[in-house]
């Protein structure tokens, strides 16, 4: 993870896989964010059990993406993630304790980037039925409300079928 790669599929199958197991899950229903990363962890996922109501692919230009991770700091001190220029804290000893996570850097935003586009066409072929493509590039508050209003909604078609 250190050099930007994706962490080794049947790992992170495992631990998703053991996660959806547990009963808040299985009563609740699950959101995972940023998984399956590949057609093999999609394909391993259906096998295990796990079926996928609907895959939500937020689409975020490549420039949008190297500004948010570029910019995005953290305080060591709280764990508080701010964003250079869309968020900066309002605290100068705030300010002065941030940090840049060592995978928020150009080169490693290329690597992922890089995954993403090799795996994306499959992983949506898996969910073609289910797939719901959200405008990522918006600000971060009209995508959270957009996204809230869409799982209402599909909470609400899941109840009622």
């Amino acid at each position: 993870m250190e050099e930007g790669k994706l962490v080794p599929d049947n790992i992170v199958v495992e631990t998703v896989s053991a996660r959806l197991k547990q009963p808040d899950c299985i009563q609740r229903g699950w959101l995972l964010d940023g998984f399956p990363r590949t057609q093999a962890q999609a394909d391993e996922l259906l096998k295990m059990g796990h079926a996928v109501d609907c895959f939500i692919l937020l689409d975020v230009p490549h420039s949008i993406l190297l500004d948010r991770i570029t910019g995005r700091r953290m305080d060591a001190l709280t764990g508080k993630v701010y964003h250079l220029t869309h968020n900066p804290p309002n605290d100068k000893e705030v300010e002065q304790r941030l940090v840049q996570r060592s995978d928020d850097t150009a080169d490693k935003l290329a690597l992922r980037y890089t995954d993403y586009e090799r795996h994306v066409a499959a992983i949506l072929s898996c969910y073609a039925d289910r797939t719901i493509v959200v405008d990522g590039s918006s600000n971060k508050a009209t995508i959270s409300k957009y996204l809230q209003d869409l799982l209402t909604q599909l909470k609400g078609r899941k109840t009622k079928g």
